[in-house]
């Protein structure tokens, strides 16, 4: 089969190479399944790079997230070769190949009303939002979001969690394309960081008083000029550090406005909550049902240019999610 791999640590177009290797073999409890569709990340560039939480052993296959078909299961589980899956498959055998591993835990039934590259685009960003938004922070309806980059995969998922609960949205996003997205998607309110000051809008907008639950993605500046609009006993839900720097957070500036900030690492739960991971992906199925969520399908390319896919991606050249297919 064909399988993009990373022998050495660096730049994806320059460390992926498009290997011609056997199947991965499943170990105890793993599902095997031919991959139909393999949406990207911006932690598939992090893996390459060797900077991602997860380092998994050279060589190795980034991918996060698939949907695809069961070719193989274990005895005893309750999954039967040719059940349409998505799944979050087990490094060093990712998703960007022609077949995949996982974990039991970390592969779910789709049912036929979702098409494979919608599928593949769900898991990891929907469930980042739903944790973050409605397992971190509680955000209730009628409150108020901020949401960063939210033209992107993580933000686009975000605008349409928080309306599904109820809650005014603002976005900030980068150009006048991204903007009118935004709005597309869901977004009461959609503003151009390149050109306008999202803290002095958040706080005109909210009467002063902030906005209720900001979810940031990009951290550095953004995180520190986040504080400066953040609610009364409000909530940052740090997602990532999109824009390259971890930022600090003042502990006096905490305790003076009583907000807090969260940490969202969403791939713990997999690992320590399998039970609310469940639990998630069924309440997701539910919204995209209703159709109140639906993924931003950027562009949808061949498995061939997957280094490509991945340098638009880390450099901020792309809308909602890239899905390749095999």
């Amino acid at each position: 089969m064909r399988a993009w791999r990373v022998h050495d640590l660096g730049d994806p177009v320059e460390v992926l190479r498009f290997d011609t290797v056997p199947p991965p073999r499943p170990g105890p409890g793993q599902i095997t399944i031919d991959v139909a569709a393999c949406a990207l990340n911006f932690a598939d560039s992090l893996l390459c790079r060797g900077t991602y939480q997860e380092r998994p052993e050279l060589p190795f296959t980034p991918g996060l997230e698939v949907c695809g078909t069961v070719v193989d299961a274990p005895t005893g589980t309750d999954l039967a070769p040719g059940t349409r899956v998505i799944a979050l498959p087990t490094l060093p055998h990712g998703g960007l190949a022609e077949r995949t591993v996982a974990a039991r835990a970390d592969v779910f039934t789709v049912p036929d009303t979702i098409d494979d590259v919608t599928a593949a685009a769900l898991p990891v960003t929907y469930q980042t939002g739903w944790f973050g938004l409605y397992h971190r922070a509680r955000l209730e309806p009628g409150e108020t979001v901020l949401v960063h980059a939210g033209s992107g995969g993580v933000g686009s998922a975000a605008i349409q969690l928080a309306r599904a609960r109820g809650a005014r949205v603002l976005a900030t996003a980068g150009g006048p394309r991204k903007v009118e997205l935004c709005r597309d998607l869901g977004a009461d309110l959609a503003i151009d960081y390149l050109t306008d000051d999202f803290v002095a809008i958040t706080n005109e907008l909210t009467d002063g008083r902030g906005a209720d639950v900001i979810y940031d993605s990009v951290g550095g500046d953004t995180f520190d000029r986040s504080r400066r609009c953040i609610a009364f006993e409000g909530r940052i839900v740090v997602v990532g550090f999109a824009g390259g720097r971890i930022a600090d957070a003042p502990t006096n500036h905490l305790l003076v406005k009583n907000y807090g900030v969260l940490g969202l690492h969403w791939g713990r739960y997999r690992a320590l909550r399998p039970d609310l991971v469940l639990a998630c992906h069924q309440d997701l199925m539910r919204l995209h049902v209703e159709g109140l969520i639906a993924p931003l399908i950027g562009g949808l390319r061949p498995l061939s240019e997957a280094p490509a896919a991945l340098a638009e991606l880390a450099g901020r050249a792309t809308v909602g999610k890239i899905v390749l297919v095999p």
